[in-house]
């Protein structure tokens, strides 16, 4: 298995996993032509795709769904119109040899979900946009292959910034975002022996650097005595796709 984060931030956001001819996209709050050129890197097209996931109803998620096949689209209750599929939180349905099971999210949309992805021996986590991960979600993240988390802010350069206090607190309440320390407090508790690769998500341009938070991963992960130094750690960005896992298909 492969995933490609064409996009992750508040611009737009879209990943692209990939196993044994297997083709799931996750959000599509990106262009239609930036979707089919990094879909074309691959010999990939729209219509190669095997299952659209939305994880939620904001735009830097959802803005190119008209892009997208309906019928092949899945989110929880509510987040898509009637002509894509609806799920049920923890409730796994199959595309192909892939299970893949939605998790229920903390933000400020109607029923966000995140998503776990299954195949072989191989387990992918996508869990972004969320200010808190309850302990039942949680049990279904426990020592995936690949953990894409979000990692939203530093706290104090939040602060700093302009923005106005009514924005300032959502990012910071519990349905909001994650922080860097809340972000690697919670991957302490996911990551196991199976982990190899830990990408840290939707990075605020304004209020984070990738330095600031790979920074705090270190600090936290070493008050918790893990070892950051076996996985690696990798950050996502708005501008640049990064392309994580493992292409071995045939």
């Amino acid at each position: 298995m492969f995933f490609d984060i064409i996009s992750s931030g508040s611009k737009g956001n879209s990943t692209i996993v990939y196993h044994n001819g297997t083709v799931v996209l996750i959000d599509v709050g990106i262009t239609n032509k930036l979707l089919n050129d990094e879909l074309n890197q691959f010999n990939l097209n729209v219509n190669d795709i095997d299952a659209t996931l939305i994880t939620h109803d904001h735009s830097d998620h959802i803005s190119g769904i008209r892009f997208i096949k309906m019928s092949k689209a899945y989110a929880l209750e509510g987040t898509l119109p009637s002509l894509g599929n609806a799920i049920e939180p923890f409730k796994p349905f199959f595309i192909n040899d892939i299970k893949i099971t939605a998790v229920p999210t903390s933000h400020d949309a109607k029923n966000p979900c995140g998503y776990v992805l299954e195949v072989d021996d191989i387990k992918l986590v996508y869990i972004t946009d969320t200010g808190i991960i309850d302990d039942e979600t949680l049990h279904y993240l426990i020592n995936p292959t690949y953990l894409i988390i979000e990692c939203n802010h530093d706290i104090s350069m939040l602060l700093k910034t302009n923005r106005p206090a009514e924005l300032k607190d959502r990012i910071l309440s519990s349905y909001g975002h994650l922080c860097n320390e809340d972000s690697a407090s919670y991957s302490c508790r996911i990551v196991g022996k199976k982990t190899k690769e830990i990408v840290l998500a939707h990075i605020s341009e304004e209020a984070n650097t990738p330095e600031c938070a790979l920074k705090a991963y270190e600090k936290v992960f070493s008050y918790f005595n893990i070892d950051i130094h076996k996985f690696k750690v990798t950050v996502a960005n708005q501008h640049h796709h990064y392309i994580g896992g493992e292409y071995n298909e045939d």
